[in-house]
C-alpha cells in the first residue's frame, strides 16, 4: 500500500475522561475478554463434540463463535497492555492490522448474522426441504461468502483510509485504530472518504437488517400457523435467541457509525461493550435458551473437571 506518510507510530490515548481509572478498567476489560474467550471455547467445544449439533444452524455458529473469539482480540490485548501501565504506541503497520481485522470480523459477523436468519426461514417455512435447501454444500459456500465479502468490505475502507497522508498529530483519541479518530489525523480533505465510509459502513448492516428483517417476517407468519403449542414455543424460543443477539450486535454499529454528532465518550463507550460485552453474552443467549446446547455443555464441563455424568 502506497502512501506519503511521515508518521510511523501512533500513540493510543484511551477511553476519554477515563483518567486515574486504568487499574479498574484493567481488571473489569480482562474478566470481560477472559469470560468472552471462556465462553465462545465452551460453546465450540459442545457443538464440536456432540454429534446432535453437527446441523447447519450449530455449524453457523460455531462460526459465530469464532468470531466472537477473533473480534474482541482486535484491540483488548493492546488495551489490555497500556492499561497494565505499558507503552501506549502503536506501529503504523499494527494500527493498519488493527482497522483492517475489526471491520472485516465485524462485517463477517454481519453477514453470517443474515445466513443464519436464511437458515431460520428455511428450517420453518420449508421443514421438509431443509435438508435439501441447506446441504452440506450450501452451508460451506454460505460460511465462505460472509468471510469473503467480509474481506471485500475490510480492504476498501483500509484502502481508503491509509491512502491519505498523515504527516502531522499522531495521537489518536481513543482506544485502537478506527476510520472516525484517523480521519481526524490525516493531512489531507477527507470529507468524500467520510462520506464513502458513511455509506459503506451504514449500508451494510441496513442491507443485512432488511433481509434479516424479511426472513422474520415470513418466520413469525408461518410459526403463527403452527398448531401445536409446543411447536410454537420451540419455534420462539429459537429464533428470539438469534433476534436478541442481532439487536444487540446491530444497534451499537448505528450508534457508532450513523450519528450525526459523534460523541468520544459516547462511542468509546458503546465500543467496549460491543467488542467484550457482546461476545461474552453470546454463548449465554444461545446456550440459556437451547436445552442441547446446555446438554452438551454439561458433558464438556464433566469431561473437563474429570466429574461422573449423571
Amino acid at each position: 500500500m502506497r502512501n506519503a506518510s511521515v508518521v510511523t507510530v501512533f500513540i493510543l490515548l484511551g477511553i476519554p475522561h477515563t483518567e486515574d481509572l486504568e487499574t479498574m478498567l484493567f481488571v473489569l476489560f480482562l474478566s470481560f475478554y477472559i469470560f468472552t474467550l471462556m465462553g465462545n471455547l465452551l460453546i465450540l467445544l459442545a457443538i464440536v463434540s456432540s454429534t446432535r449439533l453437527h446441523t447447519p444452524m450449530y455449524f453457523f455458529l460455531c462460526k459465530l463463535s469464532m468470531c466472537d473469539i477473533f473480534f474482541p482480540s482486535v484491540s483488548s490485548p493492546k488495551m489490555l497492555f497500556y492499561l497494565s501501565g505499558n507503552s501506549r504506541v502503536i506501529s503504523y503497520a499494527g494500527c493498519v492490522s488493527q482497522l483492517f481485522f475489526y471491520h472485516f470480523l465485524g462485517c463477517t459477523e454481519c453477514f453470517l448474522y443474515t445466513v443464519m436468519a436464511y437458515d431460520r426461514f428455511v428450517a420453518i417455512c420449508y421443514p421438509l426441504r431443509y435438508t435439501i435447501i441447506m446441504s452440506h454444500r450450501v452451508c460451506a459456500i454460505l460460511a465462505i461468502g460472509t468471510s469473503f465479502f467480509g474481506c471485500i468490505q475490510a480492504t476498501i475502507l483500509t484502502t481508503l483510509t491509509f491512502q491519505l497522508p498523515y504527516c502531522g498529530p499522531n495521537e489518536v483519541d481513543y482506544y485502537f485504530c478506527d476510520i472516525p479518530v484517523m480521519l481526524k489525523l490525516a493531512c489531507a480533505d477527507t470529507s468524500a472518504l467520510e462520506m464513502v465510509g458513511f455509506i459503506s459502513v451504514g449500508l451494510t448492516p441496513l442491507s443485512c437488517f432488511l433481509l434479516i428483517l424479511t426472513s422474520y417476517s415470513c418466520i413469525v407468519s408461518s410459526i403463527l400457523q403452527i398448531q401445536s403449542t409446543e411447536g410454537r414455543y420451540r419455534a420462539f424460543s429459537t429464533c428470539s435467541a438469534h433476534l436478541t443477539v442481532i439487536l444487540l450486535s446491530l444497534m451499537p454499529v448505528v450508534l457508532i457509525y450513523l450519528q450525526p454528532t459523534p460523541n468520544p465518550w459516547l462511542n468509546a463507550t458503546v465500543q467496549v461493550v460491543n467488542n467484550l460485552v457482546i461476545p461474552m453474552l453470546n454463548p449465554l443467549i444461545y446456550s440459556l435458551r437451547n436445552k442441547e446446547v446446555k446438554y452438551s455443555l454439561r458433558k464438556v464441563v464433566q469431561q473437563v473437571a474429570f466429574l461422573p455424568e449423571k
